[in-house]
């Protein structure tokens, strides 16, 4: 068996199109959105997922190879929209992902993305990952409680210790941290690079260079019309280890995987996710100057850090983020 090219770990959801639980639903979940996105960019992405035998996947692109294991239940949610941002109520869940559901010539894909949204992905799978690939983590579900309603809140993430140590990228939006900067501290000790989505502002990168010095540089976003935004997250994390997995530019990647995302909210579901071509015609149109003092040292420090490569050329990504894993 062949190595896989890009590599989705995480539960496929049944997504309400309204909070009552009787009422139509779509296939959702990061590792769906990040399916289309692979695809759409030009990569090959395989899913490793839990879903009852019912659970329609035709939404998922014919080009990913998907393995489903055995679940009685789908992982169900609805997404309903405020003024005062999301309301998620859970109904259902599907049984965990471990490591021993992951085969030997899986483990050596050249990136993976760890995607869980009601913690089904246990501690024991971010360390069984080559040092050769790129591991990123959405930890949107490891950071998730729920009452007795299914009502789903934010909460601190308990097995920080046991996943970061073997995670190169941490992708996490303002919501995941109830916009509480100070909640990224404890990530900076086991993870070189930190990602924060916000929304219509871009998103933040934190790098953490020698000495323990986290150099923080704000991308800017691309103006879209949204409407809808559930995935958004999750097409810009793909977006962005797919970027960085090719150029070993954060920067770039980062403003690679805004545009991605921007165009991603334009239009319902997964419709909107845009081609490799698109994304970067309006980037070459578009090319964002780095404003203010910091955000201009913390540039050229990117690219000071991240040698450009093909593929074939080994891990360029690792160049770019002293003390990765594997690093001295």
């Amino acid at each position: 068996m062949a190595h896989p090219d890009i590599l989705l770990i995480g539960h496929v959801t049944c997504d309400l199109s309204s909070a009552d639980p009787q009422s139509d639903h779509r296939l959702g979940g990061t590792v769906s959105f990040a399916a289309v996105t692979a695809v759409r960019l030009g990569r090959a992405p395989t899913i490793i997922t839990r879903a009852a035998p019912s659970t329609d996947l035709s939404g998922l692109p014919a080009e990913a190879e998907v393995r489903v294991l055995p679940s009685p239940t789908t992982t169900t949610f609805a997404n309903v929209y405020t003024e005062q941002g999301r309301v998620q109520t859970c109904y259902a869940r599907a049984l965990p992902i471990t490591a021993n559901d992951i085969d030997g010539p899986l483990r050596r894909p050249r990136a993976v993305l760890l995607g869980p949204l009601v913690n089904e992905i246990g501690p024991d799978v971010a360390g069984i990952f080559d040092d050769t690939t790129l591991v990123v983590a959405v930890p949107q579900g490891w950071m998730r409680r729920w009452d007795d309603t299914g009502r789903v809140y934010s909460k601190r993430w308990d097995d920080v210790a046991e996943v970061l140590p073997f995670v190169d990228v941490l992708v996490l939006s303002q919501e995941d941290i109830d916009h509480d900067l100070s909640r990224l501290e404890p990530f900076f000790e086991h993870v070189p690079l930190v990602v924060l989505t916000e929304s219509r502002d871009g998103s933040t990168l934190y790098r953490r260079l020698g000495r323990g010095a986290i150099v923080e540089t704000k991308v800017p976003p691309r103006e879209a019309q949204e409407i809808d935004p559930t995935g958004a997250g999750d097409i810009f994390a793909t977006a962005f280890m797919i970027r960085l997995q090719e150029t070993g530019d954060p920067v770039q990647s980062a403003r690679f995987a805004n545009v991605t995302a921007s165009f991603g909210v334009e239009r319902v579901g997964m419709a909107g996710i845009p081609s490799r071509e698109e994304v970067l015609a309006y980037m070459r149109e578009h090319p964002f100057p780095a404003t203010g003092d910091r955000v201009a040292r913390a540039h050229r420090a990117a690219h000071a850090m991240a040698p450009r490569g093909r593929l074939r050329d080994g891990p360029a990504w690792r160049r770019s983020l002293p003390g990765a894993r594997g690093r001295p």
